[in-house]
Parts: C-alpha cells; sequence; structure tokens
C-alpha cells in the first residue's frame, strides 16, 4: 500500500445513536434488527478465523526499511513548510488586516453582533494561522520589526475573550523557553519587545476578567504564568518589573481565592517563589503587601492536615520557600513576629504533619543573624525548646521529606543561632538544656561532630582523588556542602556550652573526645577557618564582632 493509499483511507463512520423519536419509532423493528446483528456476528467469527488460515502471515520490516519509511515521512511532513521571510510576511499581512477588519466591524456595528462575528472568527483564524511561527525563532526579529507583538499585545484587551485567551496561549508558544535558545538573537529582540511593551501589566489587566470556571480562560490563566516564567528565566532581572507591574499582587489575591485546590494555584505559588528567590526588592514588597500574612494563614491549614496530593504538597512547600526568601528581608522578621509566625511554626513542628519539614527551615531562617535576635528570644519564651530539643536528640522517619543531613542541619543551624542571640534568663534556659539526663544532648553534639568530622575527610579524599585545579575559594565551597557547613555549627555549639555552662560539660567533651581518637585541636582547627570566612551575611560591624566572639570562646576553650 502505498502513501497515496494511506492518505485516502478512511474508516467506516459508527452509527450514530438514535435519539429518542428515533427510538420510538424503531420499536417494531428492535426484534428483526437484534436477529439480524447476531447473523452478521457469526458470520464475521467465520470469516475471521478461515482468514487466519488463508491469509499469510504480514511480512517483517527489516531495520534499514524501517528507517528509509521515517525518512521519508518526515521529509514528506517537513518539506515545504519551513516558514520563510515572505511567509511570515505573509502571515503578519493577513492578521493586521483581520484585526484591522474586525476592529472596524465592532464600531461600525457595536450593538450588532452578527454583523462583526464573521470578522471575529477570521481574526481567531489568523491567530491561529500565525502560532506558526513560534516553531522558527529565527523569524522573531522581523515580528519585532513589523510591529506584530504590540498588536497582539493590544489584544489582550479585546472585547471578546475568546480572541484574548488565544493571544495568551500564542504568546506562550513564542516565548517557551526551549525555542528561546534555539536562537539568541531572536528571542533577545522578542524579551525586548515585551519588556519595552509593559506586557505584565496588560496580561494582568487581562487576568483581571477571567473566570477561572470557564475551561479555555482556566487555561489562560495558566499559560499566562507560563509566560512570566519564560520571561524570567530567560531574562532573570526581569524579575522586577514584573512584581512592580502588580503581579505579587494578584498572586498573593488568587492564594487566597477560597475554592478547591488546583493546578493555577500550584502554579500562582511557583511563580512567587521564582519572583523573591534572587530579588531583594521583591521580598521587601510582599513584605509592604502584607505576604507574610497571606502566606501564613495558606500554610496554617497544613498545621492538623497533610497535602491531598503530590501537586497540592509543591504547592506547599513553594509558599515555604517563598516565606524563607521573604524572611531575609529584616523587616519582614518583624512582620513575621507580629503576625505569630514563630508559635505556628513551633505548632506544625509538635503536630507531625507533613508541613513539619518547612517548619523547620522556616524557623532556621527566622532566628538566623543579627536580626534575628527577637525571634530567637521569642522562642524560647514560647516554649521552643521543648518541640527543637527531640529532634535534635533524634531524626524522625515518619512522614520526612527532607533528608538526615538536610534535617540535622536546620536543627544545629536553629541551636548555634539561639546561643548566639538569646540573652539573659533565655540564655540560661538554653544552657540549661545540655546538662539535663547525664549531659545526653552533649554526647549526641559529639556523635554529630564526628559524623561530619568523617564526611568532611571523605570529601576532602574526593577532591584529591579528582586531581580537579580549584582555586581556595572553590575548595572551601566544596568543602561547605561536603559536611564542613553543619560541622562548624556543631563545633560552635560546643565552644559556647563548654565556655557558658558548667565545668563537667567541657569534661564530658574531653573524656568522649580521647576515647574516640578525637582532640580539642580540631575543634579549635575548624572555628579559626570558621571565623576567617564568615561569607557577606549582616553588617560589617556585625561580622567583626562575630568573628571576634568566636576568637575568644576558642581562646577560653
Amino acid at each position: 500500500m502505498d502513501v497515496g493509499e494511506l492518505l485516502s483511507f478512511k474508516p467506516v463512520p459508527t452509527p450514530k445513536r438514535p435519539n429518542e423519536e428515533e427510538q420510538e419509532d424503531s420499536d417494531d423493528d428492535n426484534n428483526y434488527t437484534s436477529k439480524i446483528r447476531r447473523l452478521n456476528k457469526n458470520t464475521i467469527d467465520r470469516l475471521s478465523q478461515s482468514y487466519t488460515t488463508i491469509l499469510p502471515k504480514e511480512p517483517t520490516i527489516t531495520d534499514k526499511e524501517r528507517e528509509d519509511i521515517l525518512k521519508f515521512v518526515e521529509t514528506e511532513v517537513t518539506e515545504g513548510e519551513v516558514l520563510d521571510e515572505t511567509a511570515v510576511k505573509k502571515l503578519v499581512l493577513n492578521f493586521e488586516k483581520k484585526a484591522l477588519r474586525n476592529r472596524e466591524m465592532r464600531i461600525k456595528f457595536p450593538d450588532q453582533p452578527e454583523k462583526f462575528m464573521e470578522s471575529e472568527i477570521d481574526l481567531f483564524e489568523a491567530l491561529q494561522e500565525l502560532s506558526a511561527v513560534a516553531t522558527v525563532p529565527d523569524q522573531y526579529p522581523l515580528l519585532v520589526e513589523l510591529k506584530c507583538i504590540n498588536s497582539l499585545l493590544e489584544l489582550l484587551s479585546h472585547d471578546n475573550t475568546d480572541v484574548s485567551t488565544k493571544v495568551v496561549n500564542l504568546l506562550q508558544e513564542l516565548t517557551d523557553v526551549d525555542i528561546l535558545h534555539e536562537s539568541e538573537e531572536g528571542a533577545e529582540e522578542l524579551i525586548n519587545a515585551l519588556a519595552e511593551a509593559e506586557c505584565a501589566a496588560l496580561l494582568l489587566h487581562n487576568l483581571a476578567r477571567l473566570d477561572e470556571q470557564v475551561p479555555d480562560e482556566r487555561d489562560a490563566v495558566h499559560n499566562t504564568l507560563g509566560i512570566i516564567e519564560n520571561i524570567t528565566e530567560f531574562r532573570p532581572e526581569l524579575c522586577t518589573e514584573v512584581a512592580k507591574q502588580g503581579f505579587i499582587q494578584w498572586i498573593l489575591k488568587r492564594l487566597k481565592v477560597k475554592i478547591p485546590f488546583d493546578g493555577n494555584k500550584l502554579y500562582a505559588s511557583e511563580i512567587l517563589s521564582i519572583l523573591l528567590q534572587n530579588t531583594p526588592e521583591n521580598r521587601k514588597l510582599l513584605g509592604e503587601l502584607d505576604g507574610i500574612d497571606v502566606l501564613l494563614q495558606q500554610l496554617a491549614f497544613y498545621k492538623r492536615h497533610d497535602p491531598s496530593g503530590a501537586e497540592e504538597q509543591e504547592a506547599m512547600e513553594n509558599m515555604f520557600d517563598s516565606l524563607c526568601c521573604a524572611l531575609m528581608e529584616p523587616a519582614n522578621r518583624d512582620r513575621f513576629l507580629r503576625g505569630e509566625g514563630l508559635q505556628l511554626m513551633n505548632l506544625m513542628l509538635r503536630e507531625k504533619k507533613m508541613s513539619r519539614n518547612g517548619s523547620l527551615k522556616v524557623l532556621d531562617h527566622a532566628l538566623a543573624g543579627s536580626d534575628g535576635r527577637d525571634n530567637c528570644n521569642k522562642f524560647v519564651d514560647i516554649l521552643g525548646l521543648r518541640t527543637v530539643f527531640p529532634l535534635f536528640m533524634k531524626t524522625p522517619k515518619r512522614k520526612r521529606i527532607l533528608t538526615v543531613d538536610q534535617h540535622e542541619e536546620h536543627v544545629v543551624s536553629i541551636i548555634a543561632s539561639m546561643l548566639r542571640n538569646c540573652q539573659g534568663s533565655q540564655r540560661q534556659r538554653l544552657l540549661a538544656k545540655f546538662t539535663e539526663n547525664d549531659l545526653e544532648k552533649v554526647d549526641r553534639l559529639l556523635e554529630l561532630h564526628f559524623k561530619y568530622m568523617d564526611k568532611v575527610d571523605r570529601t576532602e579524599k574526593e577532591m584529591e582523588a579528582e586531581g580537579e585545579d580549584l582555586d581556595d575559594e572553590a575548595q572551601y565551597l566544596k568543602r561547605l556542602s561536603g559536611g564542613l557547613f553543619t560541622l562548624q555549627l556543631i563545633d560552635r555549639i560546643i565552644l559556647e556550652v563548654c565556655t557558658a555552662g558548667p565545668p563537667a560539660v567541657k569534661q564530658r567533651v574531653q573524656r568522649v573526645l580521647s576515647l574516640r581518637g578525637g582532640s580539642l585541636k580540631i575543634i579549635r582547627h575548624v572555628m579559626r577557618e570558621y571565623a576567617g570566612n564568615l561569607g557577606d551575611a549582616g553588617s560589617d560591624e556585625w561580622r567583626q564582632q562575630e568573628q571576634q566572639h568566636i576568637l575568644q570562646l576558642v581562646d577560653k576553650f
């Protein structure tokens, strides 16, 4: 059978199901038709049995023949379909004509839809044809030159949402990241044109009138978020402009909508975390828009409930990540404290639901650094020590999303932050925890010290074996990710507790170290290296104080 016969083949149409009237008319013929059906079935069975014995087996195709057929089909499909400059110009001209005609008819007959409906259908078809340009990003500069992008963005405010949703779908196809990377020049031209026209604001204006109860409009919301993801992934600096034009405000509003969880809520939470990830201006803006309270309200549901599925779990994690990013802005720490975020995170840790993982990360961010002093003292006041130390003594196995190492890192970081920031009675209560139950927490500290010492040793041996030519900074970063960061936090706690606690603590540390072949010298070396590499967190004054404090602890130790 050649290709022509394959293309001309038409399957036998399935008979229509009769409607009620036809069914009534055919009641008398039911018996007759059922007999015919039985006869036909018997005939088909007999014929199929006879064909299996008479017809030869279908010939097998060799691998070479299969490759030739695939090559032929591929060339047949693509032949004559690659869009050149002339073809793109024709498509754009046709689109512009149809858009102009529709605009004229709507102005001429504003109250007579039947008069402009035909032009609207033509416009819709022209948009459909224009989507072919998304396969040739090399032609994007031509689209920009012909002002086609501006015309498309104008249609986002078209009175008919069917047209605006079609434009959204087209823009989503044009900005697909995989396609953008096929032509850097074309992608740059397109993104520049979209940024200059403030496409985020126009998309947002269209979002305001879409009804997510309508399937096509719900898809348009999803595609709008897809456009934002595409342009910010290709050019991350646009995150600030997107937020300024109102997208963070819209996302917060969308998260608060009381409807069953859906894919658009997941996507909205994902875009929020992208906009906050590396943009301090957006974190500040989120706080000013009461975003901290909105996120806390949304996460409060998961205090006593686990997400119903993988998508909802991902949305919950996105909101926790957004909260962690927001807490890197000092002003948001105060908003978090006033909004009773500490109490919520503490309850989540106690409830032992899936949200425990995210709340541990949020607490780590809320208490860290010099800006976490008020939160640290408050956390001790709300009896947070009763929650954190059981997690320090034993890493939970049930409903744990974090790895064991991640869990231990966050818990140790929380305790180290409290030891640095707590003062007065709160600090005394914290230090007293290490003397309880025959110094069991000191034993746990040393157990973790040896565990992460071994991890760092393995990392250093792997680096030697690989023989990579890394500079000092790159080597240090690799060691940090290989366990050194957690080891530094553990040894910091050992220094604080030995220096400020009763003599029995330091005696236990020395005894366990000597039994297991460790030494105080190793801990001093780790902490001196830590003091010399404090990074750029906090102010210069804070870093200087921190460095002096650590070196004083080393000397006393």
